[in-house]
């Protein structure tokens, strides 16, 4: 039996991708996207990189020191002061940006979508790349423009030396196993802890789409702080029914235990957990575009009867949680609210749908929750009023 995302792997095909590549081992798919047409030029990458609100950064193979990194917002003169060769554009969640960017998560979507990070584009002259490195997370890199040399070399972890920069994480060695010559269309997947090293035999445009993983670090830090934050001071360390300690100044195996029993009782709270990670995974990076649109909007059942209808703030992060007495919580952009089972397939609209049509959103209108969720969205600027094409 086909799958839809089955082309995006050639031969392989997305259940063996999953089952044998993913996390594990590299893979080349050549013409992942036949006939690809890029849809950003460079002049629009640059012209992003000019903006207040979008993060990108330069790197120049030999500026004023080797890899020297400069950071954006970037002067209007940048780009007509810089050489021919040996550097690189990087521009961050470009897909909040430029809607036909966004296009191409849809292409993604047999992973979680709640563990996808961002679309980052770069541009290279010829020469250009970031030095061999190695990241923590999954990662696709998709040919959108010219030609770039992709080497893969060795496995690697915190302990892999890295060259001493104050800014960039480049590793000392570099054991090339693999390279190839990718053209537009052509797919790299690299999952995380693998050395690669791009270099643009062109000038050229790649488009990497970057998965979240949240390190154990940060899941007991951070989840750890979300059940202190709902714990009341009063709730402490009790030791009632101890025997008499052989010697006061000793901590005993018994406290040690009755300490352990009640850290586990509130780690193993899953509602609580569910809760935390949807919060966490659904954070946004740039908060602030999000709240751009956050105020009054006009009342949200005369625009759906006007034939107005609403679209995902590209800022903004979805994902749902239900809960085993069926009750659901909607995350986004870090925040979340409970609502009852009924609502299921309107949350599933609203976290996979980018485009929720009038006509759709009318057949809601009837239940007063889905009416006060839907206006809730809107009036935080996560979900936009969109006239609808005709």
């Amino acid at each position: 039996m086909t799958n839809k995302f089955d082309s995006l792997f050639g031969d392989i095909g997305v259940e063996r991708f999953l089952a044998e590549y993913w996390q594990r081992k590299p893979l080349l798919i050549r013409q992942a996207f036949p006939n690809f047409e890029s849809p950003i030029e460079p002049n629009e990458l640059a012209g992003l990189s000019l903006e207040e609100e979008v993060e990108s950064r330069l790197i120049l193979k030999d500026g004023a020191h080797p890899w020297e990194l400069q950071r954006g917002p970037f002067p209007d003169d940048t780009y007509s002061k810089l050489p021919e060769h040996d550097w690189t554009l990087l521009v961050q969640a470009v897909d909040q940006f430029i809607p036909e960017v966004a296009d191409l998560l849809e292409q993604f979507r047999f992973l979680p979508t709640w563990r996808i990070d961002d679309i980052m584009i770069s541009y290279a002259a010829p020469g250009g790349g970031v030095g061999p490195h190695y990241d923590n997370y999954d990662v696709f890199l998709l040919q959108g423009h010219g030609k770039r040399r992709w080497r893969v070399g060795q496995h690697c972890t915190v302990d892999s030396p890295l060259l001493d920069h104050p800014d960039l994480r480049i590793l000392a060695d570099f054991d090339c196993q693999d390279e190839w010559v990718l053209e537009p269309g052509d797919m790299l997947y690299i999952p995380p802890g693998i050395a690669h090293d791009g270099i643009a035999e062109t000038d050229c445009m790649t488009i990497s789409v970057g998965f979240r993983a949240p390190s154990h670090q940060e899941v007991l830090v951070h989840f750890t702080d979300y059940l202190a934050h709902h714990l009341s001071d009063d709730e402490r360390y009790t030791d009632a029914g101890a025997s008499l300690p052989q010697d006061p100044a000793a901590i005993d195996q018994a406290a040690i235990e009755r300490l352990q029993q009640s850290v586990l009782e509130l780690v193993s709270d899953k509602e609580a957990l569910a809760t935390w990670f949807g919060r966490h995974m659904t954070e946004a990076k740039y908060p602030e575009l999000a709240q751009v649109y956050a105020g009054e909007p006009e009342p949200l059942m005369e625009a759906l009867h006007e034939g107005i209808g609403l679209c995902t703030n590209p800022a903004v992060r979805l994902a749902y949680w239900q809960a085993s007495d069926g009750s659901l919580r909607l995350f986004a952009n870090g925040e979340h609210c409970v609502v009852g089972s009924s609502l299921l397939p309107l949350v599933q609209l609203i976290c996979n749908q980018r485009s929720l049509p009038a006509e759709v959103l009318l057949g809601w209108a009837a239940e007063d929750d889905a009416q006060e969720l839907l206006e809730q969205l809107v009036e935080k600027g996560f979900l936009l009023m969109e006239r609808q094409d005709e």
